[in-house]
């Protein structure tokens, strides 16, 4: 363990006191950044060690004398587990060396610190992953983010571990920023392969995430086979979605139609319809040029709204996407002023994309200098 003085700071009128537990490996361009990014919110700073080659411990002991070894075995749960067993206050916050808290969101946090009953056992927080030109969230998702200690909450699962928390909770509005700076490797999937190798037989979780790992890997028929298991499980029903829009891309790859229609529409029997499901039966109409066809499918999904869910949120699907697919669709069917005014939303969701701009001085020259 590394000595330093713990540079937290120490915010007046705390309902409670906070453990930020991180697990890091060759995070020297990212700590920094997150760790300045959460000043004044943790009371500790735990920083668990898988194997770092760079400068990441030298750089975490700027901020905490808390930095602790673990070997690596294959198991991201288990590293955590060791993280949080390191904690001493109220509550634990995790991050991942790549997340931040932005400047908003650390006031938000502060306020929570002073405001919230410390009785709650977990707060959810949204974990915004992808942003569009603008700066604005496109692809978001809720995480237990904020746990009491003496709950002793357990991760679960050597990859893609989830924590395992229950009791009464709090969707809060304060949000993490992921600021991903790496390139993805097969990392994952060569744990996966290793444990199938030693024969272990994946339960639901297992089966979805080897076949997402796949799939990003772009093994599209043996992801195939893994979608198919997972859905015949009784799986949450969340990822059995995604799962049916995960195996219709990989079915797109394959070339096969029938089969990426089939599962889109397998969606439909989980739950009421989500927006990028119908998004993305509209887009197989507008490839086949079937463009009424399409515009049901893409007015269902503007009018099929998204929610604040802890899964995983395509936000373009239910705002200006849809709209600018609908442009589309009915220029193509002779209708210009319909087509402008699914263009005009669109722009008000997304006033910088560029093919939104592009319609914008294509509808003023047409609709100015029509023939």
């Amino acid at each position: 363990m590394y000595k330093r003085t713990n540079k937290t700071s120490k915010a007046g009128n705390r309902k409670f006191t906070i453990s930020l537990c991180m697990i890091v490996k060759n995070e020297e361009n990212a700590l920094p950044a997150c760790l300045k990014s959460v000043a004044g919110i943790p009371d500790e700073i735990i920083i668990v060690d898988t194997g770092s080659t760079d400068r990441t411990k030298e750089l975490a002991a700027t901020f905490t004398d808390k930095i602790y070894d673990f070997q690596w075995i294959d198991h991201f749960a288990a590293a955590r587990n060791f993280a949080f067993s390191k904690a001493t206050k109220d509550y634990i916050l995790w991050l991942d060396a790549d997340d931040v808290v932005l400047e908003r969101d650390r006031r938000l946090f502060l306020d929570l610190i002073r405001t919230m009953n410390p009785l709650v056992d977990r707060v959810t927080m949204p974990y915004n992953l992808g942003f569009d030109a603008n700066g604005n969230v496109s692809t978001s998702l809720r995480r237990n983010r904020l746990v009491r200690r003496d709950r002793h909450f357990q991760w679960i699962g050597p990859v893609h571990e989830y924590l395992a928390a229950s009791g009464s909770f709090l969707d809060s509005d304060v949000a993490i920023t992921h600021k991903k700076d790496k390139e993805y490797t097969d990392r994952n999937l060569r744990i996966y392969r290793k444990r199938l190798e030693q024969g272990e037989k994946f339960g639901e979780r297992d089966l979805f995430y080897f076949a997402n790992e796949l799939r990003d890997h772009a093994q599209y028929e043996e992801a195939t086979t893994y979608y198919l298991e997972f859905l015949a499980t009784n799986g949450w029903v969340e990822d059995k979605i995604n799962a049916t829009l995960n195996l219709a891309d990989c079915y797109a790859h394959l070339n096969d139609r029938d089969a990426q229609m089939m599962s889109l529409l397998r969606a439909f029997e989980l739950d009421q319809p989500r927006a990028v499901t119908c998004c993305r039966i509209g887009a197989i109409f507008i490839n086949e040029r079937s463009y009424e066809q399409a515009v049901y499918w893409y007015e269902k999904a503007y009018q099929t709204p998204g929610k604040d869910s802890i899964a995983l949120t395509d936000h373009s699907a239910w705002t200006w996407l849809p709209h600018i697919q609908l442009c589309l669709c009915y220029d193509r069917l002779g209708d210009v002023n319909k087509a402008k005014q699914h263009n005009d939303i669109a722009y008000s969701y997304h006033p910088t994309h560029p093919a939104i701009l592009h319609n914008r001085a294509y509808f003023a020259k047409v609709l100015t200098n029509p023939s």
